[in-house]
């Protein structure tokens, strides 16, 4: 058995199933397209599904991939063991009605044997307790000895989620020998122990579960199987672990050198350096398949991924930010397999950098807050589970971080409490993305439509076009007609509506044919290369195979195409200005607005925004040609197209290019020339996500009607100023300077007037055992007046307390404000205002010598007075 390195094996399965005829597939990005039952690619067939459910066509019947995965359910137990990991490799190969179990079972003992030369002796099968058809091939047709095939039930060897395709399993595994077993005498295969390993598992999908729970026979029979890259090359490597493999313990190493630790040594510190390990893997690749820090969604996983790394880094002692390091050496190492690593190395770099640096921020206020909850516990001993999971949830603080601070306390966590708010995060997580795979399984409406339906779109070069009506769906259900007043949706046989997709909405405007007509309001595309029409009909009935002609909205469709070609000018622009690092994140492109998102990692300046809008400009004012090619994606490359990020290419491409100025990879409509925009103007810019910014801008007649908004603005401005343009902005300075000067003035005149109450208000001061307080009606004061006139009180009053309110229609605002002796004394304003504003219905609190809180029943004021005596007696020691 030759000890292959993981890149290795990866090329070998690859290279062994294009033998056997197999189209091999690029992996997908970890980002699902068109599935919102997963959160992140976790499997090799996931992005395969609409091949197996028959909702698109496969590029070829036979296909293999190796699929880079994310899963984080047990993101806890990383580390802890040596087995688990977030971010991992599936190989795989997939039939479509092809060829089903002889040649699959065939092709993996092939690969198995004689490619990677596993010893036959140390392979081990799996059937399904009642697939004799799986067992007759392995035994008779392979030869493998009968006590080597174990019969195994449902539970463990038949995969089947809900309804819809299912089927029987056969897996293998590799004994690994005695070193590696439990020692009991009992030991043997299918023990849970580490000696026998399952590596590749093989699903025979030959079945089609009814809602009556019957398994009907598939006609055309799928095959999906999945090894584990990383499993496999630790066999082959004879590794005691996945973190073992060679290219994962490069980068091992390579922490532990960053840290000056071993591994090996400590298990407490081998725990951080696997973290740290499997972490920065899974933030690299998320990083560029486009994947940005947020606090939702699949931005919460890579942030808490990254912030947890960065924390088990601070306990190997790096006190500097360190990810985006070790992140390099991921891409060293995978660069060849993943191109798209070394393309975005910068972006990646910068992106893990600014949230490192935010976690120092969070951290900090973390810590702060974990220690607020501590002073509260008043003599407890265990934090409870909510406050420790605000503490994660809010903070990023990993519960062995609020578990250490705790202990080094002598204190404990409700843990039992803190992973039930886990939790109900989870529920809430499945339920806002529609968390069901068995509903991903399932055909939509437009899947079950004559899989030889489909629309040609013929709208790059017409915006009028005869076509035929193909399907008609009202309701979620297919019908044969549309009647007046009913909203439908239709199907052609070739369409000049732009569906919507890469950020661009879509054209509107009517279909008619004899007798009907009807009001394009949208246009999606869906399943099978269609594009649906969402349609309202005006007037007569329509019915499928009608003749009728298409008319997108001419005006709509020649402002979109403005904002479009404005936004590749924009992009250069920006890369001109801001440097290359600058890249696409998303834009919107409609008939009002474009919106583009870009990479960059600070706020532009007044200047740099400038700068660019000008440039743009300028490009709009040379009259640049718009041209338009279609061609192969390496020809686009060599031609310095840019594909932008995030974004899936086929083989074949269109090329948008903007006289020498800009050229890139497309699929939108556009104009013929730069001179058809007439002007860009920037409304706004601004950070959407680490690393992210975005800028909204207007073009053409909205510009127009922006620029007439803005002169009447003016015009209204000199009215009311009484004075010219010319002479506006002097007058507004003049008017500023006097509005300030008055209110100079009247904020003296209220502090005389305050300094002439104070010894009014001193002498009507109640003193409860030494301490001096006071109860005043502010009279409809603001805050800062309060503050001031609370001020002026404590220096007066020596063992002083001053409660000031001010009432308002609906509420009345309470401050309280207590001298330093009187805080020695025991006086607390924060509770002392948490206590009164309870009486009225309200909420306050602050520190002991300030708080501020507020009331809705201003009646309760009387009462307040009242018991204010018995509060301050309380407190004083």
């Amino acid at each position: 058995m030759e000890k292959l390195g993981l890149n290795e094996i990866r090329e070998k399965f690859l290279s062994f199933f294009e033998t056997k005829n197999h189209l091999r597939l690029k992996s997908a990005s970890l980002v699902p397209e068109k599935d919102k039952s997963l959160l992140l690619i976790n499997s090799g067939m996931a992005p395969l599904k609409p091949f197996f459910t028959g909702q698109e066509t496969p590029p070829n019947s036979r296909v293999s991939s190796c699929q880079k995965c994310i899963r984080t359910p047990d993101i806890e137990r990383v580390g802890k063991t040596a087995r688990h990991g977030t971010f991992f490799e599936m190989l795989g190969n997939f039939s479509f009605g092809d060829y089903f179990k002889d040649e699959a079972i065939a092709w993996a003992w092939e690969f198995c044997t004689k490619w990677l030369e596993l010893p036959k002796d140390r392979l081990w099968i799996t059937i399904y307790e009642d697939d004799d058809e799986a067992y007759e091939i392995w035994n008779k047709k392979i030869g493998v000895s009968p006590d080597r095939i174990v019969r195994m039930g449902k539970e463990d060897n038949f995969w089947e989620i809900g309804l819809g395709p299912c089927g029987p399993c056969s897996e293998i595994y590799f004994d690994r020998g005695e070193k590696y077993s439990c020692g009991k005498p009992t030991c043997k295969f299918g023990c849970d122990c580490d000696r026998y390993i399952e590596f590749w598992n093989l699903v025979f999908t030959q079945f089609d579960k009814d809602e009556e729970g019957n398994y009907n026979k598939l006609a055309k029979p799928n095959i999906d199987t999945g090894m584990g890259l990383e499993r496999m090359s630790a066999i082959i490597q004879e590794a005691e672990n996945i973190f073992e493999v060679d290219t994962i313990r490069h980068t091992l190493d390579y922490i532990c050198s960053l840290a000056g630790v071993e591994y090996g040594i400590d298990e407490k510190k081998d725990v951080s350096i696997r973290v740290i390990t499997d972490h920065a893997r899974s933030v690299t690749f998320l990083i560029s398949d486009g994947v940005l820090p947020s606090n939702e969604g699949r931005g919460y996983v890579l942030r808490r991924l990254l912030r947890r790394g960065a924390r088990h880094g601070k306990l190997l002692g790096l006190k500097e930010a360190f990810l985006s390091k070790v992140s390099k050496t991921v891409i060293e190492l995978y660069q060849y397999a993943y191109p798209e690593l070394k393309e975005k190395e910068e972006y990646i770099e910068n992106i893990i950098k600014i949230e490192e640096e935010r976690f120092e921020e969070t951290l900090e206020l973390g810590l702060e807050k974990l220690q607020e909850y501590i002073d509260n516990l008043c003599g407890k001993d265990t934090l409870s589970g909510e406050a420790a999971f605000k503490l994660y949830d809010t903070y990023g603080f990993p519960l062995d971080l609020t578990r250490d601070i705790l202990e080094e306390q002598g204190l404990n966590i409700d843990e039992e409490a803190f992973a039930k708010e886990m939790e109900l995060q989870r529920d809430r997580a499945r339920m806002a993305r529609g968390d069901n795979e068995a509903e991903s399984w399932k055909e939509d409406i437009y899947s079950k439509l004559d899989k030889n339906i489909k629309t040609d779109f013929v709208g790059y070069d017409n915006l009028t076009y005869h076509s035929l009506i193909k399907a008609i769906i009202k309701d979620n259900t297919i019908v044969d007609k549309g009647i007046v007043g009913t909203e439908i949706s239709v199907i052609l046989s070739e369409s000049p509506f732009y569906a919507e997709s890469g950020g661009q909405a879509a054209d509107t405007g009517f279909i008619e044919g004899e007798g009907f007509k009807l009001q394009v309001l949208d246009c999606k595309k869906v399943v099978g290369g269609r594009f649906a029409h969402q349609c309202k009909v005006l007037e007569g009935t329509v019915t499928v195979d009608d003749n009728c002609v298409g008319t997108v909205n001419k005006k709509r469709r020649l402002a979109t195409a403005r904002n479009h070609s404005t936004t590749h000018l924009l992009h250069k622009a920006l890369r001109n200005v801001l440097g290359s690092h600058v890249e696409q994140a998303g834009s919107l492109v409609e008939k009002d607005r474009l919106r583009f998102d870009f990479s960059h990692f600070k706020a532009m300046t007044e200047e740099e925004l400038a700068k660019v809008e000008r440039e743009v400009n300028n490009s709009i004012w040379r009259g640049m040609d718009i041209t338009v090619t279609e061609t192969e994606i390496e020809e686009a490359k060599k031609m310095g197209a840019m594909a932008l990020f995030g974004e899936k290419y086929g083989d074949y491409v269109r090329v948008v290019k903007m006289g020498d100025y800009s050229i890139e990879l497309c699929g939108g409509t556009h104009l013929e020339n730069t001179s058809q925009i007439g002007m860009f103007k920037i409304i706004s810019e601004g950070g959407i996500a680490a690393g992210v910014r975005r800028i909204e801008g207007i073009t053409g007649e909205v510009l127009y009607e922006y620029l007439i908004n803005k002169e009447n603005l003016i015009a209204e401005a000199c009215a009311k100023l009484k004075t010219n343009e010319d002479e506006l902005l002097r007058r507004i300075e003049h008017t500023i300077k006097d509005t300030k000067d008055m209110e100079k003035e009247i904020q003296n005149l209220k502090n005389k007037i305050t300094e002439s109450s104070l010894d009014e208000y001193i002498s009507s001061a109640t003193e409860v055992r030494g301490i001096k307080y006071v109860f005043i009606n502010a009279n409809s004061s603001g805050l800062e007046d309060m503050r001031v006139l609370g001020d002026k009180l404590r220096e007066k009053l020596d063992n002083g307390l001053a409660i000031i309110y001010s009432k308002e229609s609906d509420k009345t605002t309470m401050l309280a404000m207590a001298s330093k002796p009187a805080v020695a004394m025991g006086v607390h304003a924060g509770n002392i205002i948490k206590e009164i504003t309870k009486l009225g219905n309200g909420s306050g609190g602050g520190r002991s010598d300030m708080a501020q809180g507020g009331i809705k029943d201003n009646d309760k004021i009387d009462e307040i007075k009242a018991v204010l005596p018995i509060i301050i007696d309380k407190q004083i020691k």
